[in-house]
Order: C-alpha cells, then sequence, then structure tokens
C-alpha cells in the first residue's frame, strides 16, 4: 500500500494525459476514461496542485458514476487526499467505499494506513500543542518567581 500512496507520475505521462484530456476537451466531451487517466496522474504528481485539480476531476466523476466505477474513484480521492494529509477526507472516502464493498482488501489496506497517519499527526499535534502549554506555563511561572524575588528585595 506504501507504494501506492507514495507513486509519483512521471512528467512525460503527466503531459501524454494532459494533451489527451485537452484535444478533448476542445472537441466538445472529454470522455470518462480520459478524465479518470488525467486525474490519476494528478494525483501522483509530487506538487500539490495538480493532486487537488485531480480531486477536482474524480469528484466530478463519482458524481455520476455507477456503482462499480464509483469504486477506483473512491479509491483514489482517499489515495490523493492521504497524499495532501488530508487524513480526515480520505477517511471519508476510504469508508463510503467500504461501505459498498466491506471485504475490498486493497481499501481496508489503506484505510489502516489512513488510521495509522491520523494517530501519528494527532499525537505529534498533541506534543506541539502540549509542548507550547509548558512552555508558556513555564514561562509564566519564571515571571512570577523573577516578580516574587525584586518585590522581596524592596
Amino acid at each position: 500500500m506504501e507504494a501506492i500512496v507514495s507513486d509519483v507520475v512521471a512528467p512525460e505521462d503527466l503531459l501524454k494525459f494532459e494533451k489527451k484530456y485537452n484535444s478533448e476537451l476542445v472537441k466538445g466531451a472529454v470522455s470518462k476514461e480520459t478524465k479518470f487517466e488525467y486525474a490519476w496522474c494528478l494525483i501522483r504528481s509530487k506538487y500539490s496542485d495538480d493532486i487537488k485539480k485531480g480531486i477536482v476531476y474524480l469528484e466530478e466523476l463519482v458524481q455520476k458514476a455507477s456503482k462499480d466505477d464509483s469504486r477506483d474513484f473512491l479509491f483514489y480521492l482517499a489515495v490523493a487526499n492521504y497524499r495532501l494529509k488530508e487524513y480526515e477526507k480520505a477517511l471519508k472516502y476510504i469508508r463510503t467505499l467500504l461501505k459498498n464493498e466491506p471485504g475490498n482488501k486493497q481499501a481496508l489496506e489503506l484505510e489502516k494506513l489512513i488510521d495509522k497517519a491520523l494517530k501519528k499527526d494527532g499525537l505529534v499535534g498533541m506534543a506541539i500543542v502540549g509542548g507550547i502549554g509548558l512552555g508558556v506555563a513555564g514561562l509564566a511561572g519564571l515571571i512570577g518567581l523573577a516578580v516574587s524575588k525584586g518585590a522581596a528585595k524592596s
């Protein structure tokens, strides 16, 4: 699963699918397959703006999709949000997929990975907030000590 979420698209592949997408767009309609291929390339980009653009296309696709088609769109929406460290959104998409397919092994693996990242992120956040709280409290204590020593001298 780590390989899927950390896979980066080759720039020439991204360019190839962008050209295909744009040529269909000029003709008036982009096929579902082309939009998906381009979105799939975008979410594997190393640039967050590309990933966000891919998310928009996948969200458009999932709204019009049949249950079978939505599986891939939801999975890659979860992957894209995971890559952006938007773990809550990633979890929402993967759990929607799992509601339709509770036994989907790939989705279950991704859910575990997202949960792990969410917990790690939460612990890091708590440590930072705790450290700041301790720092402020410690500073207030030092100021209080300095003030009381100053008052004792006079």
